[in-house]
């Protein structure tokens, strides 16, 4: 895996966390908005909107970078609209950078011929 390709995941990463709790808490000021007088859904609403938008252009750059199979695109997608899907993906993302940078160090030190 190349620095371009580990960075636009790492962007990833870090974006999924704040966007699923951002999802969570908007859900709850729209639960709050309707039963009782606490109206946070215009403020949380605009945080979690820019929270998504840009988790949806940091997946299309890991799309483009990993060249990823249509499954684990639309995976990571569905996390993005699924409450705490974020946190799974976060989860999934870290494995990934994990093992890539393994098979990095392996193929460096010739323990590995891979490609």
């Amino acid at each position: 895996m190349d620095i371009k390709t580990a960075s636009s995941l790492h962007r990833l990463r870090l974006v999924s966390a704040p966007e699923a709790v951002s999802f969570l808490l908007l859900l709850v000021c729209s639960v709050l908005k309707r039963t009782a007088e606490f109206n946070a859904v215009p403020v949380m609403g605009a945080i979690h909107g820019i929270l998504f938008v840009l988790y949806v252009l940091f997946w299309l750059d890991a799309w483009n970078r990993t060249k990823w199979d249509l499954k684990t695109a639309a995976l990571y997608f569905a996390a993005s609209v699924i409450p705490f899907g974020g946190f799974y993906a976060d989860r999934r993302l870290k494995r990934e950078a994990d093992a890539a940078v393994i098979a990095s160090r392996a193929r460096r030190e010739g323990t590995v011929n891979a490609a």
